[in-house]
C-alpha cells in the first residue's frame, strides 16, 4: 500500500508541474484529429452535432441537414457488435482460462454482469455525463435516460458528428458504440483482483468508478463540438472552450489508450493492493487451468478489436482502413516480440506469452491506430511486446502487488507506451498522417511545423492526468466499498473457490 501511495504522490507531483504549462497552450492551434478522408485520422470519437440555428429558415435548415450514409451506419453497427464480441465471450474466456478451475465461473460472472451493469448505467446517465456539453471535466444532463436521442412520435433520429465536415451518423448508433467501450473498460479491471474479491464488492465498486472516473475521462479526452461547429475563426476559441480538458490540450487518442487502458489498469493496480494478495501467493503455483480457452479468448479479442479501433474512425473511410491494418500488423509484431523476449529470458516461447503479446500489441496500438503510419504501427507493436513482457515480470516484482491476471503489466504499460509513441509516429516525417491545426479550414500541421517533442509532452500530460484521476477515484471507491460491504471473501470461501462459495455452481463436473 505504501508503494501505491508513493506512486500516486509522484504522479500527482509531476502532473501538478505539467498542468500550468498545458493550460497556457493555445487550444486553437493544438494538434487534433482529421476532418476528412483526405486529412489526418480522428483523435477521438465525436459528439452530437450542434443543432441548426433556430433563426434559419426551415427550408434552408432542411436542405443543409446532413443525411447519414448507409455505409457508415452499417460499419458502425458491425463495429459495435465486434466490441461486444471482445468482451463476451472474448475477454471473459481470456481471463477465465488464466484462473484456477475453481474460480472459472466467478470470472465469467464478473465480466458478464459488470458489462450488463455498465450498459444500463450508460443508458441512464453515463452517456450524458460523457458526451454532452458541461465543463472541461464532465458533461451535463441533456441526455439523461437517452432523452432527445430520437423522436418516437415523428420517427426521426438525432445525428452525431464524425470527423468530416457535413458527415454524420445517427446519435443512437454512436451512443451504442460508446456504451460497449464503457462496458469493456470496467470489465478489464476485474482481472487484477480475481479469485478473492466479493461479487457484490465488484459491482458496487464498478458503479462508483464508472461514474467518477470513466465518464469524466471519456469527456475530457473525447468530447468536442464537432467539425461543423468550426464555421469561422471568430468561433474557434468559444468552441475549443467547450471541449474536454485533454482534447483542449491537443492529446491524440484514437480509440482509448488513456480512457480505456491506462484508466482501467490503474484502477486494477489499486484494487490489487487494497484487496490484498491471494492466500498462498508466492508460495503456491497459480497456474492457468486452460490455456486453450485463453488462446480462444485472445483470438476473439483480436478479431473484435478491429471494431474497437477501426470503428473509432466513425466512418467507413480510408482512416478506418488505416486503423484496421495497424491493428492487424502491430498485434502480430507484438506477438513475435513477446515470444522472442520470452525465449531469450526463459529459453522457451509459450502459448501464454503469445496470447499475452497479442493483447499487448492491441493495447498499444489503440491510441495510435489511425494516428500513425503502417511502419510506425509495426514499431509500436514491437516495442509494446518487449515492454509488456517486462511489465508482467520485472515491474510486477518491483510493485509487489498480486495483480492476478497482469492488468497493469499489459494494459497499463502497453497503454502508456502506445500513448507516448503516438506523439512520435504521428509526425509526417516518420510516415504519420499529422493532425489538424485549424478546424475551420481543416488544414494540416505541416512536416516542418510538427514538433515531436511538443506532442509527446502533451501525450505525457494526458497520461499523468489519467493515472492521478483514476488512482484517486479508485482508492476512494475501494475504501467506500470496504466500509459498506467489505472487499474480500473469507479464507474458507477463497480456498473452496468462488464458483461454489459465491455462485453455487461449478464450471466442470468430474
Amino acid at each position: 500500500m505504501k508503494k501505491l501511495l508513493a506512486c500516486l504522490a509522484l504522479a500527482a507531483a509531476a502532473f501538478a508541474g505539467a498542468v500550468p504549462a498545458a493550460m497556457a497552450q493555445d487550444a486553437a492551434s493544438a494538434p487534433v484529429a482529421a476532418a476528412s478522408d483526405t486529412a489526418a485520422p480522428a483523435a477521438a470519437p465525436a459528439v452530437p452535432a450542434p443543432a441548426p440555428a433556430a433563426s434559419a429558415p426551415a427550408e434552408a435548415a432542411s436542405a443543409a441537414t446532413p443525411v447519414p450514409n448507409k455505409g457508415d451506419v452499417s460499419w458502425m453497427l458491425v463495429s459495435t457488435l465486434l466490441v461486444i464480441l471482445m468482451t463476451v465471450p472474448g475477454l471473459a474466456l481470456f481471463y477465465g482460462g488464466l484462473v484456477r478451475s475453481k474460480n472459472m465461473l466467478s470470472v465469467l460472472m464478473q465480466v458478464m454482469v459488470t458489462f450488463s451493469l455498465i450498459l444500463v448505467l450508460w443508458a441512464l446517465y453515463g452517456y450524458s455525463l460523457a458526451f454532452t456539453e458541461g465543463n472541461k471535466f464532465i458533461g451535463g444532463f441533456d441526455r439523461l435516460f437517452m432523452k432527445g436521442i430520437w423522436d418516437n412520435a415523428a420517427g426521426t433520429f438525432a445525428n452525431a458528428a464524425t470527423f468530416s465536415k457535413g458527415v454524420v451518423i445517427p446519435e443512437i448508433v454512436f451512443a451504442a458504440f460508446q456504451a460497449t467501450f464503457a462496458g469493456i473498460t470496467c470489465c478489464l479491471i476485474v482481472g487484477a483482483f480475481a479469485e478473492r474479491i466479493k461479487f457484490s464488492a465488484v459491482l458496487l465498486f464498478m458503479v462508483i468508478w464508472f461514474t467518477f472516473s470513466y465518464a469524466p475521462m471519456a469527456h475530457m479526452v473525447w468530447f468536442w463540438m464537432g467539425p461543423d461547429a468550426y464555421t469561422s475563426t471568430a468561433v474557434v476559441d468559444e468552441m475549443n472552450s467547450k471541449a474536454g480538458l485533454i482534447w483542449q490540450w491537443g492529446a491524440l487518442d484514437f480509440a482509448g489508450g488513456t480512457v480505456v487502458h491506462i484508466n482501467a489498469a490503474v484502477a486494477g493496480l489499486v484494487g490489487a493492493f487494497m484487496v490484498g494478495k491471494r492466500i498462498g501467493y508466492g508460495k503456491e503455483a497459480f497456474t492457468p487451468h486452460s490455456l486453450t480457452l485463453t488462446m480462444v479468448g485472445s483470438a476473439l479479442l483480436w478479431v473484435g478489436w478491429f471494431g474497437f479501433n477501426a470503428g473509432s474512425a466513425l466512418e467507413a473511410n480510408g482512416f478506418a482502413a488505416l486503423a484496421f491494418i495497424n491493428t492487424l500488423f502491430a498485434t502480430a509484431a507484438a506477438v513475435l516480440a513477446w515470444c522472442v523476449g520470452e525465449a531469450l529470458l526463459k529459453g522457451k516461447a509459450s502459448m501464454l506469452g503469445a496470447a499475452s503479446g497479442a493483447v499487448a500489441g492491441l493495447v498499444a496500438i489503440t491510441p495510435a491506430a489511425g494516428n500513425v503510419g503502417i511502419g510506425g504501427g509495426l514499431v509500436i507493436g514491437l516495442i509494446a511486446g518487449f515492454a509488456c513482457l517486462w511489465g508482467v515480470s520485472g515491474l510486477k516484482k518491483l510493485l509487489g502487488a498480486d495483480d492476478s491476471l497482469d492488468v497493469f503489466g499489459v494494459h497499463g504499460v502497453g497503454g502508456i507506451v502506445g500513448a507516448l509513441l503516438t506523439g512520435v509516429f504521428n509526425a509526417p516525417g516518420l510516415g504519420g498522417p499529422s493532425a489538424v491545426g485549424d478546424w475551420v479550414t481543416a488544414s494540416m500541421i505541416t512536416a516542418d511545423a510538427y514538433s515531436i517533442a511538443s506532442q509527446v509532452l502533451t501525450q505525457g500530460k494526458a497520461v499523468l492526468l489519467t493515472i492521478v484521476w483514476s488512482g484517486v477515484v479508485s482508492v476512494i471507491g475501494f475504501k467506500v466499498v470496504d466500509l459498506v460491504i467489505g472487499l474480500r471473501v473469507t479464507e474458507e470461501e477463497e480456498r473452496e473457490g468462488l464458483d461454489i462459495s459465491a455462485h453455487g455452481e461449478t464450471a466442470y463436473h468430474k
